[in-house]
């Protein structure tokens, strides 16, 4: 889960080199690694703003000790349980690392709106235990949730073209099997 900056400088990526999936920093030589989250519980998804200032990401933190040894046991075998993920948002430093989305169920695959102001994202909020996954907009701060997709399927990765003009995204539309 690696992406690299705007200005081709930098990646982020998610590793398990601590110990726990956690999001970190490099620059694309190697150097100047730099982890930006330290919460136990699956962190990753990370993808840059437009303009390499900030990072949106998906994450789940066990709540209480019985979900961490849960997660544990599972990291331990390779695995994780993606059913309930939310959306964060932080400078690209890991300061002012926040919450941005509550929804429940599944939140991913975040990129941005060309202009930086607003996040795409994939989501099956509105009926967690089902593999229907529209495309949703949310503000920065959480707010103004808006739904772009009304597909009774799956679609998710959505990225916007720079100039705002395009949309993209995987989708099992006209799926046969």
């Amino acid at each position: 889960e690696g992406v690299l900056s705007p200005n081709g400088k930098s990646i982020v990526f998610t590793s398990l080199k601590d110990g726990d999936l956690e999001i970190y920093t490099m620059d694309v030589n190697g150097s100047n690694l730099k982890r930006l989250t330290n919460t136990p519980g699956y962190d990753g998804g990370p993808w840059w703003s437009p303009d390499g200032t900030k990072i949106v990401y998906r994450a789940h933190h066990p709540r209480d000790s019985t979900e961490l040894r849960q997660y544990r046991e599972l990291l331990a075998q390779g695995m994780i349980r993606p059913s309930k993920v939310e959306l964060y948002v932080m400078n690209a430093d890991g300061s002012d690392n926040r919450q941005i989305t509550s929804l429940g169920g599944a939140n991913f695959g975040p990129s941005w709106t060309p202009d930086g102001k607003r996040i795409i994202f994939s989501s099956n909020h509105q009926n967690p235990r089902s593999s229907n996954f529209d495309l949703f907009l949310v503000d920065l701060d959480g707010r103004n949730l808006e739904r772009v997709t009304h597909a009774p399927v799956f679609d998710g990765f959505p990225m916007c073209s720079l100039d705002g003009k395009s949309l993209s995204f995987a989708s099992n539309r006209n799926n046969e099997k």
